[in-house]
């Protein structure tokens, strides 16, 4: 943990101070920001203020004064209740914004950890009580260069091991030997583990017909089918190299099970490919232009491509999550229909861009990307965009 650090973005935030608070482990930003052990029951409420400027102050229950001991600044003790409001009313002092893990209407819902009640504690005091959503970005999903080259690697082997897979299928029914979704995804996993990768127990999809049309599909001993010609085909891999702060890439692709491919098939991967590239042109275009792109905006554009072409109702999640040290980060997602992402993407964010269409019963087609906003200001794929269907000569 880095006060410096934190106090300039507080800082270039606009805010007055930052105000870290938890009670019974509720808060695990809180933990991760300040590196603190959240394995160690927190009985007793804590505060911890880092402003603007100048020195922190914690703030720290009798029974467990020592909770705070790793961070820098002055200490505070509090017994009862009414003197935890009158010593955090003066901790406080006179600051106007006062950022907290807490999203407006709760848009962000990732960022939510403070409960309501002291909120309204905070804001009875005078102060205005912004998101620390913004500034947890930056501490949570910014991602260094040497986790960027890790990401660059691991794109390399999860493209390769996903060519392996259709050709896999494609041999094993050219052969007409009998293959499952379930044969597939368990191969992908050995083959992560051969790679010295990790799925980390969360298996990839891989789904036909209308299997994939169920987002989060995913085949099992009891519930597969065997892989035949004619059928549509869905695969979706992530993976990370199992080392340390190692970051994730995530991709869909979808191909068929010969030559011929259904009209309709053809018509809604080409609606998702379009919508997907409509999106990754409004991020460029935003960042050629030096004006802010939030998650929301790219949902928008991507969402409306598929609307126009009569399949609104058939895209039913989200464009896309952040991409870090977990497979879904806490930075800007591409979202504006399950929650309203207010995060603008900024420089060295990892996020992924996968519009889909699921027709219930029938089939269903998603290509998914992961982008990575440069240094520069470039929106980074970390791979190959796909532009047609895979196909396989039977």
């Amino acid at each position: 943990m880095d006060i410096r650090m934190i106090q300039q973005e507080i800082r270039r935030a606009g805010s007055d101070g930052w105000l870290f608070y938890d009670f019974h482990n509720r808060d695990p930003i809180a933990y991760r920001v300040l590196d603190l052990d959240s394995g160690k029951l927190t009985s007793r409420r804590w505060f911890y203020y880092v402003p603007a400027e100048g020195e922190p102050v914690r703030l720290c229950h009798r029974v467990e004064p020592a909770k705070l001991d790793s961070l820098p600044g002055e200490l505070l003790y509090y017994l009862s209740w009414n003197e935890l409001h009158t010593i955090l009313k003066e901790m406080l002092g006179s600051a106007k914004t006062i950022a907290m893990q807490y999203s407006p209407d709760n848009h962000i819902p990732y960022v939510s950890m403070v409960d309501a009640g002291t909120i309204e504690l905070i804001r009875s005091f005078g102060h205005t009580v912004v998101s620390s959503a913004d500034l947890i970005q930056i501490f949570e999903a910014v991602i260094d260069e040497a986790g960027f080259q890790s990401h660059l690697k691991a794109s390399e082997k999860i493209y390769q091991i996903k060519d392996e897979a259709f050709t896999k299928i494609e041999s094993a029914l050219k052969q007409g030997k009998k293959i499952t979704e379930y044969d597939i995804q368990q191969w992908i996993v050995r083959r992560f583990h051969e790679e010295g990768m990790t799925c980390e127990g969360e298996n990839p999809i891989v789904g036909v017909n209308d299997h994939p049309a169920n987002p989060h599909f995913e085949p099992t001993p009891d519930n597969h089918y065997a892989i035949q010609k004619g059928d549509t085909i869905l695969i979706d891999l992530w993976a990370r190299f199992n080392k340390k702060d190692a970051i994730w890439v995530d991709i869909t692709w979808c191909g068929f099970a010969g030559m011929n491919p259904p009209s309709k098939y053809v018509k809604i991967f080409n609606i998702a490919r379009d919508a997907r590239n409509a999106g990754l042109e409004f991020i460029r275009n935003k960042i050629h232009k030096n004006e802010p792109c939030y998650g929301w905006q790219v949902d928008d554009v991507v969402r409306a491509v598929i609307q126009k072409a009569g399949y609104g109702e058939y895209f039913i999640h989200r464009t896309g999550h952040s991409i870090g040290r977990e497979v879904h980060g806490n930075g800007a997602n591409i979202d504006n229909l399950e929650t309203k992402e207010e995060r603008r993407l900024i420089p060295r964010l990892c996020f992924s861009i996968e519009p889909g269409i699921y027709l219930k019963g029938e089939m269903a087609v998603r290509t998914e990307i992961d982008v990575f906003i440069s240094p520069k200001g470039e929106a980074l794929v970390s791979g190959k965009l796909q532009e047609s269907l895979i196909l396989m000569d039977l």
